[in-house]
């Protein structure tokens, strides 16, 4: 039965860490080759989505596992554009790449888009994805300290838990707190960025610099249960709220250039069919790109597919709206941010592309999937 790859940001975690920041620096290096002063700037984001990508149209996509899948088929070679991969994924990481205008596509869990709307900094989601059973495959789970003394939610009060503002961690967060019935004034809240495979959330963990923090299930919580459980870590199921969404997004004004813009619906297609590749191809996943590409055991590469389960790339996105406004309303109070709509996250031109080309590489016929409310997966 094929499986799944995992998603979120615990996705291409192995070498990608160590790759993260020398791939950024090059990227600014290379910044010019990017979107302001270009003739064709400024189409309309209510406009048609343009068919022809003209010569020399360039896009800089950072989704390692797409990148891998691709190569595999050599459809980069069939594409009407250049692509360039960047290794680079997460809130942190591709927000920065952004502001330099040195990233056209990033890869990240929910929250990074609504993140960088708070930042100032416009972006829009052209592809979603989300787990087909996200309460009994959640991405994340929660990290306790070996001298955390957390044995369930009830111990959480006055504890200090990691947070990070611009990633899906705070959003875990929240919703644990909000479910315990706790305020955050009753805990103490340790903002930590978390890094690529969660080195800086589980050595803090280890370290009892944090008595909680959420880590990616699978493979990052097994690895530190293997190294610490023996001094007394452990890890808690969170309660049962959806965490798995994964998207594609782009800045606002890489979608105004028509050139892009054209090359983008091309890119979200074959990114959709890519992800149905990976659902059909779970073992040829595990040993090409986790064993040898990430250098993982194939033990290891196969938890991670189990730890994820099946996918489905919905065609129709109000259920994905849903989720990103159950996002919004529970951290912008919280953070103080303003609270805004959700739907104006999305590029509705791009809707069906992905799922579409998803379900054509699987061979499916059947009738478009809609994404589930968020409030029947567990998110109010």
């Amino acid at each position: 039965m094929p499986r799944r790859v995992e998603t979120g940001e615990a996705r291409g975690f192995a070498g990608l860490a160590v790759f993260v920041a020398v791939s950024v620096a090059l990227l600014f290096a290379f910044a010019p080759n990017r979107r302001h002063g270009g003739p064709g700037v400024g189409l309309a984001l209510s406009a048609p989505l343009p068919d022809k990508v003209p010569p020399g149209t360039t896009l800089v996509v950072g989704d390692p596992i797409t990148q891998w899948v691709f190569e595999r088929n050599g459809w980069d070679k069939q594409l009407p554009f250049t692509i360039k991969w960047a290794q680079i994924t997460g809130g942190p990481e591709v927000t920065e790449a952004f502001h330099a205008r040195a990233l056209d596509v990033g890869l990240g869990a929910n929250v990074p888009p609504i993140h960088a709307v708070w930042v100032g900094l416009p972006v829009k989601i052209i592809a979603f994805r989300e787990r087909r059973d996200p309460l009994d495959h959640p991405s994340y789970v929660l990290g306790v300290a070996p001298k955390g003394g957390v044995d369930s939610l009830a111990d959480l009060k006055g504890k200090r838990i990691a947070f990070s503002p611009s990633q899906i961690q705070s959003e875990i967060v929240l919703q644990t707190l909000r479910a315990a019935g706790l305020k955050t004034s009753e805990v103490r809240l340790v903002e930590l960025p978390s890094s690529i495979g969660g080195d800086v959330y589980t050595t803090s963990l280890a370290s009892n610099v944090v008595d909680v923090a959420p880590l990616g299930s699978g493979i990052i919580s097994e690895r530190y249960l293997r190294k610490f459980a023996s001094d007394g870590a452990k890890t808690l199921s969170h309660p049962p709220f959806r965490d798995d969404a994964l998207v594609a997004y782009t800045p606002v004004e890489v979608l105004q250039n028509p050139a892009k813009a054209a090359a983008l619906k091309v890119f979200v297609r074959y990114w959709g069919m890519a992800q149905a590749w990976e659902q059909a191809h779970p073992d040829e996943l595990a040993e090409g790109y986790y064993v040898r590409q990430q250098g993982l055991k194939l033990a290891d590469a196969r938890l991670i597919l189990k730890a994820a389960g099946d996918i489905v790339i919905p065609q129709d996105w109000r259920g994905a709206v849903a989720y990103q406004q159950a996002a919004i309303d529970l951290m912008a109070p919280q953070m103080g941010h303003p609270r805004f709509d959700a739907a104006t996250l999305f590029d509705h031109r791009f809707e069906r592309l992905a799922g579409d080309a998803a379900s054509t590489e699987l061979g499916e016929r059947s009738p478009p999937r809609t994404s589930p409310p968020a409030d029947k997966a567990g998110r109010s």
